[in-house]
């Protein structure tokens, strides 16, 4: 089905002004409207089921208590009842199994009561219907590339709003026994909305589609009026007594017209209940501009203090670095000692100065370090592609499975430069096997997602769940592994080892390092700097972390909209981890401990413990999941969303890091 392509609240405006949410919707004109005429068929599909209790999906199709697809031919579209539409790499990824169903609609044609099918279900059926229920799974159909939607009205009662999915049942507990009843709702009435065609389809009397709600029933089959509708119900007994129970479905469409909704921002009641949260996420904005605020004021201070003592030393500096670079043999303390005596010293040649000869050192393990730094600059490369395009309206909720896409191609693009940036800090760092290099960087990161995805992947094949990632997906996901992203690589670094060359600094390292002084005061020691200086970005972030989250695992149907606060709060979260590691070096190098490489990385990326232990959080006080493999699939994809943000924000750290020295030791040159 086609993309949507569509600029929505949070699209024009929102990059011209800091990305902020502040347009009305609208859609690329002329791309993707499908008009009807009256009588025109229409083809409803069925998805999948899911449920904010459970991680694990189900493809509605495949549920043994609904009626199966007869497999006839739908006449006007062309479609065969049963058949599955092609979907795109996104689509499979996120459990999507779209299927057509026999339900039959007519623009603008109401039907009271229609039957569908009854279907004998049997006692693993009923056992998998009664799950189903008591686990508040909710269905996804969709009509026009819109999902149906149970409809809600905001808590001021002013605007109505949906939520994607509609219930499969519900449960009730008596008041006498404290036993409960679960009931399997049988019957839909769908509410399709419509409106006027714009432009030309519109004076022929054409109409589009601009809602779609459900409203499930659970009608019992022996009690039917009329019209074939009872109030009675259809309960699930608990106990199952009986092997067999034939469930009776049906259905009736009613078509309204939508006056004040037209095709352009149809998706917007999806999304009321995220922007009434406003006032919220703007908070999240002061709070960070105000956190990065100070951070900003540090670093200028430390700016400062390097500018000025560069003109203070200049003209004595040179001969004391060639006396420091004789005594480096010396005791730390003893060298210490004689310089603080020294009265021709200048006072600001102290700290980070003294280190001249080794700050450049290559660190140990440095052979890790560069593909950790060129896997994170392919990963933040495709993410601020992610964000870009979705401030931009081309990701929307409308393209499906169009973020997991995008994302996947961006990433293998991107890897060209991963193998450029590797390459080059490779031979910098002394590195000679540059092919085993490349070979490293292309398989580090996507070889342990790979991998993780892989036994993950056999845990959900045995619930049988739609979640599980077909076979051909996962040889096609190999395959663009191997043959797309690990050949870019490969030539990445060879421009960037061969051609580019090492990246040059102002000074050269001594023959024998220098003694550290100890001890170090306590906030220079590796856990203790690392942890603080992540809480920092941390506390930008987390505000926004908590509807990201309840986007991705409180209402998996729902879509996360506001990209434009996301793009400012990232924004601000990079800036930040920048300004940390700047501060976090400076004091490394003031206590005259030149390890700082890797240092740099841990600042950046130790934010990502800290995202993790929220998620541990946020699965115990807002989670209501059910079984441990709901929670193991919570976790596994926690830590590898976790792990892509260490590497994105570490590899960050790291390039400040480094051009931060750089750039203060580039008045410092010996000859």
């Amino acid at each position: 089905m086609a993309a949507e392509y569509r600029i929505g609240r949070a699209s024009l405006r929102t990059c011209l002004l800091l990305c902020l949410p502040l347009a009305h919707a609208f859609y690329i004109p002329g791309w993707s409207i499908k008009s009807y005429a009256n009588g025109e068929p229409i083809p409803l599909f069925v998805n999948k089921v899911y449920s904010d209790n459970t991680q694990i999906q189900y493809a509605y199709s495949e549920l043994p208590f609904v009626c199966p697809p007869s497999g006839r031919s739908r006449p006007g579209t062309g479609l065969i009842s049963g058949s599955n539409v092609a979907l795109n790499l996104g689509e499979v990824l996120r459990g999507d199994r779209i299927m057509v169903s026999d339900y039959e609609l007519e623009m603008n044609n109401d039907d009271e009561v229609h039957y569908l099918c009854s279907q004998k279900v049997d006692e693993a059926g009923l056992k998998k219907a009664i799950e189903v229920v008591k686990h508040g799974y909710v269905a996804e159909w969709i009509v026009d590339n819109l999902p149906g939607a149970t409809s809600f009205v905001t808590v001021d009662k002013s605007r109505k709003y949906y939520a994607s999915g509609f219930k499969m049942g519900y449960e009730e507990t008596s008041l006498t026994t404290g036993q409960s009843k679960y009931f399997l709702n049988n019957h839909v009435t769908l509410m399709i909305r419509y409106h006027r065609a714009p432009g030309k389809d519109g004076q022929r009397g054409r109409k589009v589609i601009v809602g779609f709600e459900v409203y499930p029933k659970s009608i019992e089959a022996e009690n039917r009026d009329a019209n074939g509708l009872s109030s009675a119900v259809v309960a699930l007994d608990t106990e199952i007594e009986q092997s067999t129970l034939t469930i009776p479905y049906t259905y009736s469409v009613y078509w309204r017209e939508e006056d004040k909704l037209g095709w352009g921002n149809r998706w917007d009641l999806y999304f009321v209940d995220q922007e009434d949260s406003t006032k919220i996420h703007w908070l999240a904005i002061v709070n960070s501009l105000v956190i990065s605020g100070l951070l900003t004021a540090v670093v200028t201070v430390i700016l400062a203090r390097t500018i000025r003592s560069r003109k203070n030393s200049s003209e004595k500096l040179p001969g004391l670095l060639d006396q420091l670079d004789n005594d480096t043999t010396l005791p730390a303390a003893a060298a210490s000692s004689d310089i603080d005596s020294d009265d021709d010293i200048p006072e600001d040649i102290t700290g980070w100065k003294l280190v001249h000869g080794d700050v450049f050192r290559p660190p140990p393990y440095g052979h890790y370090l560069a593909p950790l730094i060129g896997s994170g600059t392919q990963l933040l490369l495709m993410s601020l592609g992610l964000i870009t395009l979705s401030c931009l309206g081309l990701l929307n909720p409308s393209y499906r499975g169009g973020f997991i896409t995008v994302g996947i191609i961006l990433f293998l693009l991107a890897g060209a430069l991963s193998g450029h940036f590797s390459a080059r800090i490779y031979r910098t760092f002394g590195g000679t096997n540059w092919k085993h290099n490349a070979i490293l960087t292309a398989t580090l990161f996507p070889g342990l997602f790979f991998a993780t995805i892989f036994l993950l992947n056999l845990f959900v094949w045995a619930q049988a769940s739609s979640t599980a990632i077909p076979f051909g997906t996962l040889l096609a996901l190999l395959a663009l592994w191997l043959l797309i992203q690990l050949p870019l690589v490969y030539i990445g670094s060879w421009h960037g080892y061969l051609r580019s060359g090492p990246y040059p600094h102002p000074i050269s390292a001594t023959a024998l390092p220098r003694q550290i002084p100890h001890p170090q005061p306590w906030y220079t020691r590796p856990l203790p700097s690392v942890a603080l200086a992540g809480s920092i970005p941390f506390a930008i972030l987390f505000i926004e972390l908590l509807f990201v989250f309840k986007s991705l695992w409180q209402d998996k149907s729902g879509y996360y909209y506001l990209f434009g606060y996301l793009a400012v709060i990232t924004t601000i979260t990079l800036v930040s981890v920048m300004q940390t590691t700047v501060i976090a070096v400076y004091i490394l190098l003031c206590h005259e401990n030149y390890h700082w490489w890797w240092r740099s990385f841990a600042v950046g990326a130790s934010s990502g413990a800290w995202v993790f232990a929220y998620c541990g959080y946020y699965f115990v006080h807002h989670l209501r999941v059910v079984g441990w493999g709901s929670g193991v699939l919570f976790f596994a994809y926690s830590a590898l969303a976790c792990l892509v943000y260490a590497l994105l924000m570490g590899t960050v750290g790291f390039l400040t890091g480094y051009a931060f020295v750089r750039r203060i030791y580039g008045a410092v040159k010996v000859d």
